[in-house]
């Protein structure tokens, strides 16, 4: 430090707000000693326990964040199943609701075919419900005017007699053919026929 006679102060300027005044210090002596810094802090001896204290805590650091990463990946693997497992139900209801769909539209189309059918045997009875009928062999042969109607042939197989109803049903009229009355090989057998006019 200075001495106080090294120190000079020189008044610069006095005013109203305040005064200005300037500090000249004189030169060293060169006998003067600085200040030495001061010595670090001795550090302190840190025991085996200390020590082995410092290093359970860091294990039980490492093992709390080793669970809570464990803990993390088995929340997201959860997350993970239940998403799966929707999908899966929302895939499982959309075709169990689309094959429901389609029972309900086939089982309409069975109903309205159905209900077509019997429209149209219901008109076809009408149709021919007051023409005369009457039986013939086929011995005989049949005039070019006779007209087979019905597909209906006494001691024939069901399914022969269904195959010409589901020809009628198609709204054909199917000609009674000659051979079928004079000595075709199918003698014997009596048709239901009615008679109808070309016209």
């Amino acid at each position: 430090m200075a001495a106080a006679e090294d120190i000079q102060v020189k008044e610069l300027d006095k005013r109203a707000s305040g005064q200005a005044f300037e500090v000249i210090l004189g030169a060293p002596t060169p006998d003067a000693k600085g200040d030495f810094p001061l010595s670090p802090p001795k550090k302190k001896d840190v025991s085996l326990e200390e020590i082995q204290r410092k290093l359970d805590a860091a294990e039980e650091r490492r093992k709390n964040h080793e669970a809570e990463v464990l803990k993390h990946l088995a929340e997201k693997r959860e997350h993970e199943k239940e998403v799966l497992q929707k999908a899966m139900e929302e895939n499982n209801n959309f075709s169990k609701m689309a094959e429901e769909k389609l029972n309900q539209k086939m089982e309409a189309n069975k109903e309205n075919r159905t209900a077509l059918m019997a429209a149209m045997n219901e008109k076809f009875k009408e149709k021919v419900g007051d023409l005369p009928c009457f039986h013939i062999h086929t011995s005989c042969c049949v005039t070019q005017n006779l007209f087979f109607l019905t597909g209906q042939e006494v001691g024939r197989g069901a399914k022969e007699q269904g195959d010409q109803r589901s020809q009628l049903g198609r709204g054909h009229l199917g000609r009674l053919k000659a051979a079928d009355g004079c000595g075709g090989g199918r003698g014997g057998g009596v048709y239901r026929v009615f008679y109808v006019s070309k016209d």
